[in-house]
């Protein structure tokens, strides 16, 4: 990625950029396309920090600053290169912040809701061929219900979502600038470490071969001790430039992380975008669908119920007739008295004759037989009388 200003070296332990990472992002509607992946480099082939990684104007500045460092002051040597290692270290934090701060499982949930709340759309109940219209009004009206409740609901997870959905987009613009401070750092650690290297073998090939030569001639403790002393200055400051070198891979790597984590960022809010754009709209049509199909069919429905009834009253009907019919046609012709009673009352009559007959014969025996047992009593009274008269 080119850089629109070639950075400063200093020798101040400061950061000159700290507080841009903290700046508030702004959302803008132009696509911005991510970097394309650079090609992995080979492992045969180490990465060697030199000035060809620079440009012209960066050698010059690299030229002219590495003249100016003064391995001898021990605070300079303490900070030097401290501006760039406290901007990453920064940077690191900001990003490390980032990565806690966000829950991309609440977006996950709102999502997982979403499905749910579409999947469990209430369907309305069966009932029987009882209270029929009444049943399909009540149908629908559940159906109605269910829907406003569901719409409720998709309603405020979709709050959730536009509110996830900015804040992804803050977080994707803020990754884009926290991706070129990275690089504007990762350029000064760049500079710093073949500045140091430039002044570092120009001490070792002049100022110590001097001083050596200088000792080795005199032979004198004060020139050794200096030999020496610079020679132990050269190895804290190569130190210096090896944290350096660590610190610059830290910020290698942070520009992956970085565009790692954006792009985790761009594809959910890209799955939110969908979400709204186009499942929302789609269920609120599919749902208009269901609706005109309920109304079709409740009156489908009850026009076959209407049909069937008016079958079953036909039939009944029908089969009343016939009984109806035939029962008058019966009545109109039986006789005002059946045979059947003229036969059973005469039966009856001649049984009733036949028993009072009966009955006289009876009694016409019985009077004789009376007639005869009186007039036997009789006699025997008078014989009895007569008995006592003697």
């Amino acid at each position: 990625m080119a850089d629109n200003t070639t950075p400063r070296l200093t020798l101040d332990s400061e950061p000159e950029t700290a507080a841009a990472v903290q700046e508030a992002p702004t959302l803008t509607l132009d696509g911005t396309d991510a970097p394309a992946a650079e090609p992995e480099k080979s492992a045969v082939e180490p990465v060697v920090v030199d000035d060809s990684m620079l440009t012209e104007d960066e050698k010059k500045q690299v030229n002219d600053f590495s003249q100016k460092i003064d391995i001898t002051d021990s605070n300079i040597v303490l900070q030097y290169g401290s501006a760039a290692q406290k901007s990453v270290s920064s940077f690191s934090e900001n990003a490390l912040s980032n990565v806690r701060t966000k829950d991309l499982g609440q977006v996950g949930d709102a999502l997982s809701q979403l499905v749910g709340e579409l999947k469990t759309f209430g369907q309305p109940e069966k009932k029987g061929l009882a209270g029929l219209f009444q049943k399909k009004r009540s149908e629908l009206e559940a159906m109605k219900a269910s829907y406003a409740k569901a719409e409720s609901n998709v309603d405020r997870i979709v709050k959730v979502l536009e509110e996830h959905q900015v804040t992804l987009m803050k977080d994707i613009a803020m990754f884009d600038q926290m991706y070129e401070l990275n690089t504007k750092y990762y350029k000064e650690l760049t500079m710093y470490i073949i500045a140091g290297k430039k002044r570092l073998e120009y001490l070792r090939s002049n100022d110590l071969v001097q001083l050596r030569e200088k000792a080795a001639q005199s032979g004198t403790q004060e020139d050794a001790q200096a030999c020496n002393d610079l020679a132990n200055l050269l190895d804290r400051f190569e130190k210096k430039l090896h944290d350096l070198e660590l610190t610059r891979m830290i910020s290698v790597q942070m520009g992956p992380q970085t565009r790692l984590l954006q792009n985790n960022d761009t594809l959910m809010v890209e799955k939110i975008q969908s979400s709204l754009v186009n499942t929302i709209p789609l269920w609120k049509s599919q749902m208009v669908l269901a609706l005109g199909l309920e109304h079709g069919r409740q009156a489908t429905a009850a026009q076959s119920a209407v049909t069937e009834m008016t079958n079953e009253l036909l039939k009944k009907n029908a089969d009343l007739l016939k009984m109806g019919t035939i029962e008058t046609a019966k009545e109109a012709e039986r006789s005002v008295v059946d045979i059947e009673t003229l036969q059973h009352t005469n039966q009856q009559l001649i049984s009733t004759l036949d028993e009072v007959l009966n009955i006289q014969r009876e009694g016409a025996q019985k009077r004789r037989a009376a007639e005869a047992e009186l007039g036997r009593i009789e006699g025997e009274l008078k014989q009895k009388l007569l008995e006592l008269r003697n």
